[in-house]
């Protein structure tokens, strides 16, 4: 059995590529199983830690700015696909798989295009709620395309019916129990717990809101956790000059990084974040209220349409960028202290569209080709 995996660019498309990876290789530990993806981008690094084999491809994805340096990029990416093509042949003549299996982003079209014409079945899964452009073309004649938003079968083109089957997520999440870990995290059961986080590099926009709003919400009902992430260095000692010192504030946690997110997440009462696919199907696997921003220079404005799904059922509440201020988020979690059976409420509705079972269920769509 040899299954190829094309994933890459970001953890959003290459983790879920790993759970189902992993999975297949728990059930059959003979399965010769083969990432391809960029030599210099996350892979490169996750997928032989995780223990599988790893081969590069050289190519990159389009900017959609028109500024110089961006154009002068656009024309690297197109001379990199005049050979990608190559490549991509090279690989699957020497690994020869039985299926190529796309997890979206620009390393998955050529792979999976290549492997079609060769004749090697396709399968394609599209994390988010508006499809990006690689996972529309790819659908035409993908043997299997499977889904973690309903909606985005309306903006495929595919030759199929398409499977609903969610976005695996880390078995810590799955896992993860509120009341241990606010017991353990030392956070009072009165409290209301906000957490917020841009990712692991941060999200200027809402490190400087959360600037304004920890301080003039600090020693109340609340206790804040927030990441402030690699580029925001900077938050905690523009706290200071907004009057509150994160080092001595009880209640109030301000980290680059949070390691034990899954802890962190399953203890909160509201997450405040960015609207990444990956973030959000962990949000409805524990069940959590959130308040999304939609990162606005997503390909497709994805994440704004990620995060309209998880709102349009009740499971959230969306601020665009542009609207976000520190009075907006205070009014939030002034009315859901007031009104617990908001967030409860939201935070059940999350729960409701999680598909605990995705990565067993896209393994079993996998193998059912082979």
């Amino acid at each position: 059995m040899k299954i190829m995996f094309a994933a890459g660019g970001t953890g959003g498309h290459v983790n879920p590529a790993l759970s189902v990876a992993q999975e297949i290789r728990e059930r059959f530990p003979e399965a010769e199983i083969l990432f391809v993806g960029t030599k210099d981008k996350l892979e490169a690094t996750l997928v032989p830690k995780a223990g599988f084999d790893f081969a590069p491809i050289d190519i990159t994805g389009f900017q959609r700015s028109l500024a110089p340096a961006d154009l002068l990029y656009n024309l690297g990416t197109l001379r990199r696909l005049l050979f990608v093509t190559g490549q991509c042949k090279k690989i699957l003549r020497r690994f020869q798989p039985q299926i190529a299996v796309g997890f979206g982003g620009y390393v998955s079209g050529p792979v999976l295009h290549t492997a079609h014409q060769m004749g090697v079945k396709t399968a394609i899964h599209e994390q988010n709620a508006f499809p990006g452009k690689t996972n529309i073309a790819l659908s035409r004649y993908a043997d299997s395309v499977m889904l973690t938003y309903p909606g985005a079968a309306d903006k495929l083109k595919s030759a199929r019916e398409p499977v609903l089957t969610g976005l695996p997520v880390r078995s810590e999440i799955l896992t993860a129990d509120r009341e241990e870990a606010r017991q353990r995290l030392g956070f009072p059961e009165e409290k209301l717990v906000i957490l917020s986080t841009g990712g692991s590099l941060g999200a200027e926009a809402l490190n400087r809101v959360m600037c304004q709003l920890i301080p003039a919400c600090a020693g109340r009902e609340f206790v804040f956790v927030h990441g402030c992430g690699q580029q925001g260095s900077w938050v905690p000692e523009k706290l200071r000059e907004n009057g509150l010192d994160p080092d001595k504030t009880p209640g109030v946690t301000v980290t680059e990084y949070i390691y034990d997110m899954a802890s962190y997440m399953a203890a909160a009462d509201l997450v405040i974040t960015r609207a990444g696919a990956g973030t959000l199907a962990e949000l409805q696997a524990l069940g959590k209220a959130s308040v999304m921003i939609p990162y606005p220079y997503a390909a497709e404005n994805h994440q704004y349409h990620n995060a309209r799904a998880l709102a349009d059922n009740g499971a959230g509440i969306v601020i665009e960028q542009k609207d976000l201020t520190a009075e907006r988020l205070r009014e939030i979690l002034e009315d859901l202290s007031a009104h617990p059976e908001k967030y409860r409420r939201m935070g059940q509705n999350a729960r409701l569209m999680a598909k605990c079972d995705a990565k067993k269920q896209i393994a079993d769509i996998v193998l059912g080709l082979l």
